[in-house]
């Protein structure tokens, strides 16, 4: 599927940890939260804050997906039976997670091909720099914004707020 401005997120599938395909469609009414994961890296316990913006919002229409990414410093090595069990031991992760992808080169998964397409980084770069990068996402499957790595989830709750506000 090309990035063009006609597809929504709802138009792409991934494999789920489990090895099924899903359907971003699944989410279609929902605002997201997409974010490159690694279990060992600096910025890991924010998986701590998605969870609980997870746990704040999901009953009102919001979900974060985690796509786990070993590009950056090879801080996530496992495969996705390591990657589920760390992420449920350590910081009780419930939110969607899905097997582990490449989110740039010629490899990058189309959804962060989009992604990248309908929200450039710092001075319109589209590679994404670093673990922890986020894409909030509108319940149509329209990109808003993205967010730095650095930026904490728990910053990210305004802007949530605001999108689940305007969809009411």
């Amino acid at each position: 599927m090309s990035p063009d401005c006609e597809n929504r997120v709802h138009d792409f599938e991934a494999r789920r940890l489990n090895g099924e395909s899903a359907s971003l469609a699944d989410w279609a009414g929902q605002a997201l939260l997409i974010v490159n994961v690694a279990s060992k890296c600096g910025f890991t316990p924010q998986y701590q804050g998605l969870e609980a913006l997870w746990r704040a919002y999901r009953d009102r229409g919001f979900a974060v997906l985690g796509f786990p990414c070993n590009q950056f410093g090879h801080q996530e090595p496992g495969d996705e039976a390591a990657i589920g069990a760390f992420c449920s031991a350590s910081y009780d992760v419930t939110f969607p997670l899905f097997a582990k992808i490449d989110v740039n080169g010629e490899n990058a998964h189309p959804l962060y091909r989009f992604l990248k397409a309908q929200a450039p980084g710092v001075f319109g770069t589209q590679a994404i720099k670093w673990n922890f990068t986020k894409f909030l996402v509108d319940r149509k499957g329209r990109v808003v914004k993205r967010y730095a790595p650095t930026d904490r989830p728990q910053a990210i709750a305004a802007d949530i707020e605001t999108l689940l506000a305007e969809a009411a």
